[in-house]
C-alpha cells in the first residue's frame, strides 16, 4: 500500500485499500456503497463505461444522466455537473480513448467522482484532487495478478463512506453477538434452529399433505425450511400455494411465507435460531387452516 503511494505520487491523507475482485470489484464496491444520496452522471464512451452505465440504470436504479460517445471519441466533458457524483473511465481500454486531463472536474464541487482508472494508472498523469474514488487492478499496466483490485478514496469520499454502514447497524450486530454468547455461544444457536426443526418435522409427520422439499433428512435445512403442498386433490400447486400464503399474511400470522419465486411452490419458513420454538409451534396449526380452507374453497368451484 504505501509501495502504491510512493509510486504513483498519492497524497498522504488518501486512504489506500487491496480489495477482491480486481477493477471490477473496486468500482463495483464504491458504485453500490457510495451512491445515491445525489444524482448521478454516468459517462460511457466503449465497454467497461457502458458496464458500469448498466449498473448504475438498471441494478442499482440511480437517478442518472447519461454522457455517451460512440467508439473513437469523447462525450462533451463540459456538459457534466458536478454538483453530482460523477463516474467515469480515465483511459477507456476497449476504444483507445481517454480523457486529456481533470480540468472539466470542478476543483470545489459537491459530488465525488469515482474514477475507473485500471488502464491508466502507472502510465498517465492522474490529478489526485479531482478524483475521489479511483480503482485499478494490479494486472493492466504493472502486469501482476488479475484478482486483486485496489480502491483509492479522498478526504471527501471517507466522508460519504462514513455513515455506510450505519453506526446503528454496526451496534445492532453487536447486540446481536452478544446475545449469542449470551445464551451459549454456537452450540445453543445450532440447538436452537435445530429444535425449531423438528417442530416442522414433526407436523409433516402427522400431515400427509404436506412435504419438505428436502425429502433427505441428512441435507435438510434447519434454517430456510421449505416445504411443498403433497395433496392430488391441488392441481395449480402454484395458485394454491399464493392463496395459503395470502390467507396467512390476512390474519396477521405470516408474512412473505411463500417459496421463493424461482423456486417450486410451496412455503419457505425461516428457522434460524433468533426464531422462538414456541413461535413455529404456534404457526403450524395456522398452516393446517390455511390448507383446510383452500381446499374446502377448491371444493366449492367443482
Amino acid at each position: 500500500i504505501e509501495g502504491t503511494r510512493e509510486v504513483l505520487q498519492v497524497p498522504a491523507d488518501y486512504r489506500i485499500g487491496i480489495v477482491p475482485a480486481s477493477d471490477t470489484g473496486a468500482v463495483e464496491m464504491a458504485m453500490w456503497t457510495m451512491l445515491g444520496p445525489r444524482p448521478v452522471e454516468m459517462l460511457a464512451w466503449e465497454s467497461f463505461g457502458a458496464g458500469w452505465v448498466s449498473d448504475a440504470v438498471r441494478q442499482l436504479r440511480l437517478d442518472a444522466k447519461l454522457h455517451e460517445a460512440p467508439y473513437g471519441a469523447l462525450p462533451d466533458l463540459s456538459a457534466v455537473n458536478c454538483d453530482n457524483d460523477v463516474v467515469f473511465t480515465w483511459n477507456g481500454t476497449t476504444s483507445g480513448v481517454r480523457v486529456p486531463d481533470g480540468d472539466w472536474i470542478a476543483a470545489e464541487r459537491k459530488g465525488i467522482t469515482i474514477c475507473d482508472a485500471t488502464s491508466a494508472a502507472f502510465a498517465q498523469h492522474l490529478p489526485w484532487d479531482r478524483l475521489d474514488v479511483t480503482t485499478f487492478s494490479w494486472q493492466k499496466v504493472l502486469g501482476g495478478e488479475a484478482a486483486h483490485g485496489m480502491i483509492i478514496l479522498s478526504p471527501r469520499a471517507v466522508e460519504r463512506l462514513e455513515s455506510y454502514p450505519s453506526m446503528l447497524a454496526v451496534e445492532d450486530y453487536l447486540l446481536a453477538l452478544d446475545w449469542a454468547r449470551s445464551i451459549g455461544g454456537l452450540d445453543a444457536l445450532r440447538e436452537r434452529a435445530n429444535a425449531n426443526l423438528a417442530v416442522i418435522e414433526r407436523f409433516v409427520a402427522e400431515n400427509a399433505w404436506l412435504a419438505f422439499l428436502a425429502q433427505d433428512p441428512a441435507t435438510r435445512s434447519n434454517t430456510s425450511v421449505c416445504l411443498t403442498f403433497a395433496d392430488p386433490a391441488i392441481a395449480d400447486g402454484a395458485a394454491f400455494a399464493r392463496a395459503v400464503a395470502k390467507r396467512l399474511e390476512a390474519e396477521g400470522v405470516a408474512w412473505d411465507i411463500g417459496a421463493y419465486r424461482d423456486a417450486p411452490p410451496g412455503l419457505r419458513i425461516w428457522c434460524g435460531a433468533t426464531v422462538e420454538r414456541a413461535d413455529i409451534e404456534a404457526l403450524m396449526p395456522w398452516i393446517g387452516w390455511a390448507y383446510r380452507a383452500e381446499i374446502a374453497a377448491l371444493a366449492e368451484t367443482v
